[in-house]
């Protein structure tokens, strides 16, 4: 399982293959120009304590300054190709991600809490970007690295390469081997930890007034604290297991030096190793474990990066809830009726129908009223018609086809939705406006901001439609918020406009005002209107009232 996810992260990630070698060939060479820079150094202490003449080290003396030269811009380069190649990579992981789950929004989405949801494609996305960089990048540097120091302390002493070897086999394997399984269920705890916290801090910020009035706050801190403390148990196990890596990994390095070194000191009292060379395969042997040093680190992290990873491929896992057909019909007339024919829809195989028996139709210019209490289906109905589910049972047609035989988007672009909860961005009037159609000219804007009747309010601001609405409409009164909603369906210019409870949290007064500037909005351009509601302003300028129970 974790391979699998490990070989569908990389496929994901899809690293600019070029760039990867060249980052592992720059990291092997920073790794390689240090071993030799040690090597050449203690081959040079030790002869030049035999005090010969000056000349006759001048080699050396050149070896050690490009070696000592060569490394900080080797090493300069690999971080900067390195790097490059993360945060490429991290471009291209956030842009498959959301494409992936796009077409999953909104009810293929809806059992995800937000602060969870906004885990994954924050902290678990930015988590992928130690993929390369710390998980798989080392290893490759290590395996050349590694290969190239034993072979050259094997030219001077073979026994010694081969005790390298085995030293550089156990801090390159073993001890990341014992570091990943210590750290696996770790790194799944700490991303699922990290999740919990972030939804706990998310409804808590987003429900703080509600929490202050009713005297549920400190039960809620509570619970953050709680979750708090689980992540920061983890987090310490995490550490646990990064000093236990590199303590063994400091014991490997200390025991092979120090067995390399007892071993060239042997071959010198058999006369097999010039004693100058004792003091170079010591110095090569302790820089060897640079290329290994980083590998029970990367495990660590490879164990974190997998956790987050298969967070991520649970969404882009996830089937849309609607798809486009392989063949879809060419945008519907503007002047298509719109008919929903005994629908039945639900939102799980296990629940209960939202809607059943639904019969709707709305005719060019044509007003019809959507009425019921709460939980009657009335959102459902809206869902159905822009395509965010589809039916279990009857049909809903355009223009006398199916709808599922048009692409969403264009069954989008004919239905335009005022909605009682519709977003507003923490910018201008106009940009939240203008997000319905973004080429809308400026008159365009103009006349949607009248026919909502906006016009006279932004008049009176300083800064008129370039007034910022605050976060989620912050700044704003709830009439203003609805009127800004409705500017922007009328801007959409769709031939279907849906009023969804667009007086729920309005006064009687500006509810009415509302509803009749709509409904006047779409007398001018000869809209069908469909009025869902649960209160009773504009039934009477509608043609049909369908009662939903």
């Amino acid at each position: 399982m974790r391979n699998e996810t490990l070989s569908r992260l990389l496929v994901l990630a899809d690293a600019p293959r070029k760039r990867l070698a060249l980052a592992v060939v720059l990291g092997a060479l920073a790794v390689l120009f240090g071993v030799g820079l040690m090597g050449t150094s203690g081959y040079l202490i030790s002869r030049a304590a035999e005090q010969p003449p000056v000349l006759s080290l001048t080699v050396a003396i050149v070896f050690v300054r490009f070696f000592g030269v060569s490394r900080p811009i080797a090493r300069y380069l690999e971080r900067l190709t390195s790097h490059d190649v993360a945060f490429r990579t991290l471009g291209t992981l956030r842009s498959k991600l959301y494409t992936r789950i796009e077409p999953l929004a909104p009810a293929g989405l809806a059992t995800f809490r937000r602060g969870d949801l906004l885990s994954r494609m924050v902290a678990d996305v930015d988590a992928l970007q130690d993929l390369y960089l710390r998980g798989l990048l080392p290893p490759l540097v290590a395996i050349v690295a590694s290969v190239v120091s034993v072979v050259a302390a094997a030219i001077f002493l073979p026994l010694a390469g081969l005790v390298l070897a085995i030293g550089l086999l156990v801090q390159g394997v073993a001890v990341p081997a014992l570091a990943g399984r210590l750290n696996r269920t770790a790194g799944r705890r700490q991303a699922a930890a990290r999740a919990a916290l972030s939804a706990e801090l998310v409804e808590t910020l987003r429900a703080a007034p509600e929490l202050v009035a009713f005297g549920a706050a400190a039960a809620h801190e509570e619970r953050i604290a709680e979750a708090d403390r689980e992540l920061d148990r983890v987090a310490r196990r995490d550490a646990w297991v990064a000093g236990l890596g590199d303590a063994l990994g400091v014991l490997v390095t200390g025991v092979t030096v120090a067995a390399v070194t007892a071993i060239a000191v042997a071959a010198h009292d058999a006369t097999t190793l010039d004693r100058v060379l004792i003091g170079m395969l010591a110095l090569l042997t302790m820089a060897s474990f640079e290329a290994t040093q980083p590998l029970a680190e990367a495990a660590r992290r490879l164990s974190g990066v997998v956790a987050a990873g298969g967070r991520v491929l649970e969404l882009t896992d996830r089937e849309a809830p609607v798809q486009d057909p392989g063949d879809p019909l060419p945008a519907p007339p503007r002047d298509a009726p719109l008919v929903m024919d005994g629908v039945r829809a639900r939102y799980g195989p296990d629940e209960a129908p939202a809607v059943d028996g639904l019969d709707l139709r709305l005719e060019p210019g044509s007003r019809v009223a959507l009425r019921g209490p709460s939980g009657s289906g009335k959102t459902t109905a809206v869902n159905l018609l822009l395509r965010f589910m589809d039916p279990e049972r009857g049909r809903i047609t355009l223009a006398g086809a199916d709808l599922r035989d048009f692409t969403q988007a264009d069954v989008r672009r004919h239905i335009a939705v005022c909605g009682q909860d519709a977003h507003l961005f923490n910018s201008s009037i106009r940009e939240n406006v203008r997000l319905a159609r973004p080429s809308a000219t400026e008159e365009e804007l103009g006349t949607a901001l009248r026919r909502a009747g906006l016009d006279d309010w932004i008049a009176t601001l300083p800064d008129g439609a370039d007034t910022m609405v605050g976060e989620e409409g912050a700044e704003l009164s709830g009439g203003q918020r609805q009127r800004i909603a409705l500017a922007r369906a009328l801007l959409a210019d769709a031939p279907v406009l849906v009023l969804d409870e667009p007086t729920a949290h309005l006064d009687e007064a500006t509810a009415r005002r509302v509803i009749d500037d709509a409904f006047d909005a779409a007398d001018d351009d000869d809209r069908a209107v469909l009025l869902i509601t649960h209160r009773g302003e504009g039934l009477e300028r509608c043609d049909e009232v369908v009662e939903l129970v």
